[in-house]
Parts: structure tokens; sequence; C-alpha cells
């Protein structure tokens, strides 16, 4: 069977950074498996294993565009420290919920001053080419269920 729309896909990989750098892996454990054709991965990816079988493995580099987006500085803005609440602790790198005009958004602390936050809220991977390396372990048809739900409905599925 080969990975098409509304496909079950169940991959092997490792993601790398234009410095080849690992950045996430299923290496040590359970692959990963999303459905074909709903977004649920980058359109590079996907559009690197349509027509793939079980076996088949394949390197691909995906362009911002075709992955999480060019970096847009507009989305990073300074805020009042108040907005985190009286005692929460604000440090760099810390990620929090916030909610904005198109809906909620996961945001990256940058910077901490006394009365201000500066946040982050491209994706930590916006501007980057990405590299993946991926070995289709499985290709089955999705169950109505998983097409109604949006998601894989059984061990390592992620979803």
């Amino acid at each position: 069977m080969q990975v098409s729309k509304h496909k079950v896909v169940t991959i092997d990989y490792t993601l790398k950074d234009e410095q080849g750098s690992v950045i996430d892996s299923s290496a040590g454990g359970e692959p990963f498996s999303y459905i074909q054709g709903i977004g649920s991965v980058i359109p590079g990816l996907e559009q690197a294993l349509e027509g793939r079988s079980a076996g088949e493995s394949v390197t691909v580099s995906i362009p911002p565009e075709q992955a999480y987006g060019e970096r847009d500085e507009s989305l990073v803005q300074v805020v009042p420290r108040s907005l985190f609440g009286e005692g929460q602790e604000v440090a760099p790198g810390m990620q929090f919920q916030a909610e904005t005009e198109s809906g909620a958004r996961i945001v990256t602390v940058v910077g901490v001053e006394e009365d201000r936050v500066t946040v982050d809220a491209n994706h930590p991977l916006a501007g980057a080419t990405l590299t993946f390396d991926v070995t289709v372990v499985d290709v089955r048809e999705a169950t109505p269920e998983e097409l109604e739900h949006g998601h894989v409905h059984e061990a390592g599925a992620h979803g």
C-alpha cells in the first residue's frame, strides 16, 4: 500500500537542522503515526512521502515555506510583566499559551526585564530549512473514527 490521502502512515525519522544537529528523532522510541493529507505534519514532509511504501527510506531537505514558515519579526513583542500574574516565574526559554486576535498561540519568552517581558510567537523552527531522514514503517487505511477525529487511535500514534 502506498502513502496517499487518508492513509495512516507510520514512520521512523530523524530531524536535523541546517548544521546537521539532531532536533528530534523516533530512534529509541516508538515510530510516529499520522494521517496523510490532513495537515498533521508539515507540507514538505507529506509531499516527500506521497506515493512511498512500507520499507522505503528517503532523506529530504525542506525549506521554511514548506515547513514552519519564515520568521515574522512582528510576532516578537514586548508585553507588561503583569500579564504573567503575581509570583509567576518567567525566564527566557519558557513557553506560555497566549490568547491573540487569531486565537490561542504558544509564545516563547526571549527576554525578561523588571516590568516587561519580550515574547516570540513564531514557531521555534520558523525560518529553518529542515532535513528529515525517514523510513516508512507501515501504511494502512485510516478508520472512519480516525478521519472524523483527525488523529490516529493506536499505540505510537502521538495524536
